[in-house]
């Protein structure tokens, strides 16, 4: 009798990357910090009412320091991560013939839940673009490391420019951003869930259209991430040392040399006037604001690769892992504590203490995501959400619980 055909099944946790987690984890702690000024509705105050704040001269600063260091690049680097872990998943696969099939599977249910977290939630998810955008790293499953990296650089860095005057002009008229704004602020500041899902219903259509480049904006950093998963300098990264500390070189340098000229450029300290006024300047200035997003997110994850071969810095950075083992959980989760928090139909905390109060609010969120990240999986394998999307992936619910040691 011939043995029975091997059941399809999620990658057992032997086989987990626990830098990748680890990634992961970190990359959560900046989507949080930045997530946070739309959850504390600070990103919809006007420029004078955050003057009127008691921590408006800290939360200069602190504006310019999440600007250089952690605004786009987190997002960056989380969709890098997405991008990696496709390939991975393809690798994995070899030649299952159900593999593509459970992958559309998974990316379907993916955009269910980002559209249901979007609607009854947060207007700002971004689980849509990877869910449908995924889908485009289908047929390019075949094209090589190189030419992922080549499209992934195109598409992040020139698309928007060269788009912006073709698109723009079909987009249906919009509410001015700032009575949009307003709108948005006063019913998620009030106590009546009812209006608060209304006004996120209408602010995440306007913004939708607003930010239309958002999607090629992500489709560029998957390409990238695929292009790194496919080259396998993750799965082994002992073996790929050259590779990191040249990437971490590069990105270093450029990143900080972009972000230094797009953060004066935006500050009026350089270029204010003459030609780089120009919609020419733009698009220069377009493509310089991705490479600098893109150079520090490579050079971010070739530091943490690279510290991840130490031992005393790995059994730091583990503590980041369970945050990203469980980081679609922790990432819907800081949703939902966000609006607890501060919108008025939770505690109502709002904008009223700054960017001061929400890298206070990150820190102890952060930590207690870590904390329960790590007592929950003591228990169980996967976290509640990536257990719900795996059994429906598979069709069948999967083992939850650990096994007791024997």
């Amino acid at each position: 009798m011939t043995d029975p055909a091997p059941t399809a099944a999620p990658v057992a946790e032997k086989q987990r990357h626990d830098v990748l987690d680890s990634l992961r984890g970190v990359a959560l702690f900046g989507v949080l910090l930045v997530n946070l000024r739309d959850f504390s509705l600070y990103g919809l105050l006007t420029a004078e009412a955050r003057e009127a704040l008691p921590t408006a001269a800290l939360d200069r600063a602190l504006d310019v320091v999440m600007a250089a260091l952690i605004d786009i690049k987190a997002a960056t680097l989380f969709s890098l991560l997405f991008g990696v872990g496709f390939a991975l998943q393809m690798q994995r696969a070899g030649t299952d013939g159900d593999a593509t099939t459970r992958y559309l599977r998974r990316l379907l249910l993916l955009l269910l839940i980002g559209i249901a977290h979007a609607w009854l939630l947060w207007w700002g998810d971004i689980l849509r673009y990877y869910a449908m955008l995924g889908l485009l790293l289908v047929p390019l499953g075949r094209c090589t490391a190189r030419q992922l990296a080549i499209a992934g650089a195109v598409v992040a860095l020139f698309a928007l420019p060269l788009l912006r005057p073709w698109i723009v002009p079909l987009l249906p008229g919009l509410m001015p951003a700032d009575q949009a704004a307003a709108a948005a602020f006063a019913a998620f500041s009030g106590d009546q869930v009812g209006d608060a899902l209304a006004a996120n219903l209408d602010y995440d259509l306007r913004m939708r259209l607003a930010n239309w480049s958002l999607a090629f904006f992500v489709l560029g950093r998957l390409l990238l991430g695929a292009a790194l998963g496919f080259a396998g300098v993750l799965q082994q990264p002992q073996q790929h040392l050259h590779f990191w500390r040249r990437l971490l070189q590069a990105g270093a340098g450029a990143g900080v040399a972009l972000t230094a000229f797009v953060l004066l450029r935006d500050h009026g300290l350089l270029f204010a006037d003459g030609w780089w006024t120009s919609t020419a300047a733009r698009s220069v200035s377009s493509v310089l604001r991705s490479a600098s997003s893109i150079a520090m997110a490579l050079a971010y994850m070739a530091a943490l690769v690279l510290l991840f071969q130490q031992a005393r810095w790995r059994r730091l950075l583990l503590w980041f892992a369970p945050v990203g083992r469980m980081a679609l959980s922790n990432y819907l989760g800081q949703s939902l504590l966000g609006i607890l928090l501060f919108y008025g139909i939770g505690l109502g905390l709002g904008p009223r203490l700054g960017l001061s109060g929400i890298v206070l609010a990150t820190l102890l969120i952060y930590s207690t995501q870590v904390w329960l990240s790590r007592l929950w999986l003591r228990r169980f394998r996967f976290g509640p959400a990536e257990w719900l999307w795996r059994s429906a992936t598979y069709g069948r619910l999967q083992p939850m619980r650990r096994l007791a040691a024997a």
